[in-house]
């Protein structure tokens, strides 16, 4: 999904956000801050769900946060003076507080589906994050006491797939090896987050071959 404010672009699948067709330079986390913060608005976000999602299961001061608020209005140009996209809800958390217009990716033709097999589902994973873990909200929800709340997640590009650990208590596995940092997924490959298995797949999908299923 694109997000569209001002002369502003938020790119979900591509994770990157654009002054025209300028890239903006943003941190990782701040980039996640931002995303949060416009799919969720006009809500107001509390601190500590901020906290939980940017740092899973990690103790972090609120300075932590300010920074990459600071961090985000910088990179939209905010002075301080002016209006600002980020709203600061005293003593409760931030809110995106400009108006957005959202915009579909086109559909590619004869592109690459990414999906995980578990326990006989298929678990379609879109372009963009996929978050795995044990809580309600986790895209993919894997309610076992041997995977942490915000596990791992996936990311999808076009035909490129990246798993990457989240700081999880049991850690994550990919191909019999631990996960430290970003790896690259290939079709077939076994992950494991805790104890839990699940298999990675990727093949090329057409409106004729493709089968809709849903993830519980």
């Amino acid at each position: 999904m694109r997000f569209r404010f001002g002369e502003f672009t938020l790119d979900d699948g591509e994770r990157r956000v654009l002054r025209g067709t300028a890239a903006v330079h943003l941190s990782t986390k701040a980039f996640e801050l931002l995303q949060l913060l416009v799919s969720r608005r006009p809500e107001a976000v509390p601190k500590r769900q901020i906290q939980d999602r940017l740092w899973p299961e990690t103790f972090v001061s609120e300075g932590n946060l300010a920074t990459l608020v600071s961090e985000i209005r910088k990179a939209l140009g905010e002075s301080g003076r002016g209006p600002s996209h980020l709203r600061t809800v005293f003593g409760y958390g931030y809110a995106f507080d400009t108006e957005v217009c959202e915009e579909a990716p086109a559909a590619r033709i004869g592109s690459q589906r990414h999906f995980l097999v578990w326990d006989r589902q298929e678990l379609d994973l879109p372009e963009g994050t996929t978050w795995i873990g044990r809580e309600a909200d986790a895209d993919v929800r894997v309610d076992h006491p041997s995977v942490s709340r915000r596990h791992a997640r996936i990311e999808v590009a076009g035909d490129w797939a990246t798993l990457e650990d989240l700081g999880s208590r049991n850690g994550t596995w990919c191909r019999d090896r631990r996960v430290d940092g970003r790896v690259a997924l290939n079709d077939g490959d076994e992950i494991r987050v805790g104890t839990v298995s699940l298999v990675y797949r990727s093949e090329t999908d057409s409106p004729s071959t493709r089968t809709e299923t849903a993830a519980s």
